[in-house]
């Protein structure tokens, strides 16, 4: 069998019509599939399986790479033309869903003869044709496809009314007192005198975190917190209800419920009682904290009461800096952008037993660059990488892995890309935590990319357990031997390791109320997909007020540019859910020797590379050789 070789990108003027080629190709492949699965079934389980397999890479490639290119290129018509391919593969993957006849093919299979990874593949599939609607009567299949289809449709335009709304307030120079200087330089007056700050991640970060001016903060974060106000409130209700209609029509009493059931969290009840448990757990310590912050607060403003959202930020610093003796300002200058990615290639490699080479290819914007991966031991090809890690006009806002192929083994190398908002200079370190976190997707998509069955490639776990790698991952960009590897300041020094510790017992400041923060986010996606209430900014004060420890600012409405409410909908519990496993996962490594490499390599063929070919619970038991237990968490929330 031949090598297997990456996929070629088309050059920048090509991307429109490549893509729309490419789409189309794909989907009449797998609607040609369908048919001749129903037209003429295999004899064989196996043979059905390899069938469907076909069909769906064929459709699951080009919803991927459709998603993508929406959301990174800079071209406003490839991204239009990526909107209609991913729109065609969702109508497509939804036809397929409710096909009474393809799924009289999968339930006449005798899975005798299957292997556990065979068995486990059908179970799914009948599984999803059930979600699907497949089961219901004519007039209700015919609804969900209506709801279906206007869903992919509500999500592109949520998506995109906060990709492309960008918004900024205008200061002046003096109100920018307490930034950084090359922050500073980077932002000269305009001809009217006044600074203009976005609400980008590259400018909003430093602005909440230095700037000394409350009010201009303030008027950052109600910009930040009306990106999508109000074009997306008729959009989210829309949403809330048509996802209401979907699940009671398959039998289930709400949406959560229908979405937990293939979670490891199993139901709706159990997302609203798991975020008052870290809400109660989280209690002591936020309180503590906060009271730290309102005395900083009432030095400047003698008759505070609280503390404001616009607020936290500042004032976290001010104390790190003051009493904990850490000045992210001078953390920063240990940090430059180019040093920091090369050390990230640096660790993972060693970490993973991965080697990165850089290739000379075609790319959709000259800040991207890509990677081949291979595995050390072998040089294997492990797949390819693209890393597009700074702010542009019109690309996604966030930061997150987006999946370009799904490995298949002896067939598609998997392929990644690594979207993010990070500064060409000097980094906060927030910012390489960020980093090292979504560069835990990236790996596990290329590790767990070798499986025979596309259902199981990559990151293919519970929804609820993807996190967790990935907050592991975080614990190497807080280790002081590693930084010192790639963090240096101008002369060459590397960050002190007594500085390292500070920032890490900084660090620990304020977990309690960041996990308040978390709760309210996750009660938002919660409640609100529940309830659809009428008046969404009344909801969110109400919820703020309930599970945050900051009070809601006037005149904003946070759902409208809460883009997790379009892919992660009633379940943004997941990111503590998964905190609570990698805190779990971490105390099987040992601190001092964080890149032992029987623990190294066991977490990476035990939790990794077997991609979604076991349940969550399972490769956490293979990897601790126990279940997972919520101590770790606890204890460490207590501290």
């Amino acid at each position: 069998m031949p090598d297997l070789v990456p996929l070629t990108l088309p050059h920048a003027d090509a991307y429109r019509a490549w893509i729309a080629d490419t789409s189309t190709r794909a989907l009449d492949a797998a609607r040609a599939g369908a048919a001749a699965l129903k037209a003429a079934p295999p004899a064989s389980a196996l043979e059905t399986l390899r069938a469907w397999n076909d069909l769906s890479v064929a459709l699951g490639t080009t919803a991927a790479r459709a998603s993508l290119f929406s959301e990174v290129h800079p071209d406003a018509g490839v991204r239009e033309t990526a909107e209609q391919a991913a729109l065609a593969a969702r109508a497509l993957s939804s036809d397929l869903g409710l096909d009474t006849e393809l799924y009289a093919v999968f339930t006449a299979v005798d899975a005798t003869d299957l292997d556990e990874d065979g068995a486990r593949l059908l179970h799914r599939t009948l599984r999803s044709f059930r979600r699907a609607g497949v089961a219901a009567d004519d007039a209700v299949r015919a609804r969900i496809k209506e709801i279906d289809d206007r869903l992919t449709v509500l999500g592109q335009a949520f998506a995109r009314t906060i990709r492309e709304g960008t918004r900024s307030i205008a200061v002046t120079p003096a109100q920018l007192a307490g930034l950084p200087q090359d922050w500073i330089d980077a932002h000269p007056a305009g001809d009217d005198g006044l600074v203009t700050v976005t609400t980008d991640y590259p400018d909003a970060i430093p602005f909440r975190t230095f700037a000394h001016d409350a009010d201009a903060r303030r008027a950052l974060l109600e910009a930040s917190l009306t990106i999508g106000y109000p074009d997306n409130v008729p959009v989210l209700h829309e949403m809330f209800a048509l996802r209401a209609e979907f699940a009671s029509l398959l039998g289930y009493a709400t949406w959560a419920d229908y979405d937990a059931e293939v979670k490891m969290i199993g139901s709706g009840d159990a997302i609203a009682a798991f975020i008052d448990q870290i809400t109660d757990a989280a209690d002591a310590p936020a309180r503590r904290d906060v009271a730290v912050l309102l005395e900083k607060r009432r030095v400047d403003q003698p008759d505070a009461t609280r503390v404001e959202a616009s607020d936290t930020a500042y004032y976290t610093e001010v104390h790190r800096r003051e009493q904990l003796d850490v000045d992210a300002q001078l953390v920063r200058t240990y940090f430059d952008a180019g040093r920091v990615r090369a050390g990230l290639l640096e660790v993972t490699g060693r970490l993973f037993g991965l080697t990165y080479t850089r290739v000379d290819a075609p790319v959709w914007h000259a800040d991207v660059v890509a990677f081949d991966v291979t595995l050390t031991e072998d040089g294997s090809p492990a797949g390819r990488m693209y890393l597009d890690l700074h702010p542009r006009e019109g690309k996604y806002k966030h930061a997150a892995q987006f999946t370009l192929s799904h490995g298949v083994a002896g067939r598609q190398l998997p392929e990644g890309v690594l979207v993010c908002n990070f500064p060409t200079g000097l980094m906060a370190h927030s910012d390489v935590v960020t980093l090292f976190h979504e560069f835990g997707h990236l790996v596990h998509h290329l590790l767990g990319g070798r499986q025979s069955w596309v259902e199981f490639s990559g990151v293919a776990t519970e929804w609820d357990f993807v996190e967790a790698p990935s907050q592991l991952l975080e614990e190497w960009a807080w280790d002081a031997c590693v930084l010192r590897t790639f963090a240096v300041d101008a002369a060459g020094e590397p960050i002190p390791a007594d500085l390292v510790a500070r920032m890490r017992a900084a660090n620990e400041f304020g977990k309690g109320f960041l996990a308040r923060t978390q709760m309210f986010y996750a009660a938002l996606s919660y409640y609100l997909h529940r309830d659809n209430p009428d008046d969404l900014a009344g909801r969110t004060a109400a919820l703020q007020e309930r599970y945050s420890m900051f009070g809601y600012l006037p005149g904003t409405c946070m759902p409208a540019s809460f883009g997790h409410l379009a892919g992660y909908t009633s379940a943004y519990y997941t990111y503590m859910w998964s905190l609570v496993i990698a805190k779990d996962l971490f105390s099987a490594f040992d601190p001092d020797d964080l890149f032992d490499p029987d623990v190294a390599g066991r977490y990476r063929d035990r939790i990794l590379a077997p991609g979604g070919r076991k349940d969550a619970v399972d490769l956490v038991a293979d990897f601790l050789g126990r279940p997972y237990r919520f101590d770790a968490y606890a204890a460490w929330l207590a501290s």
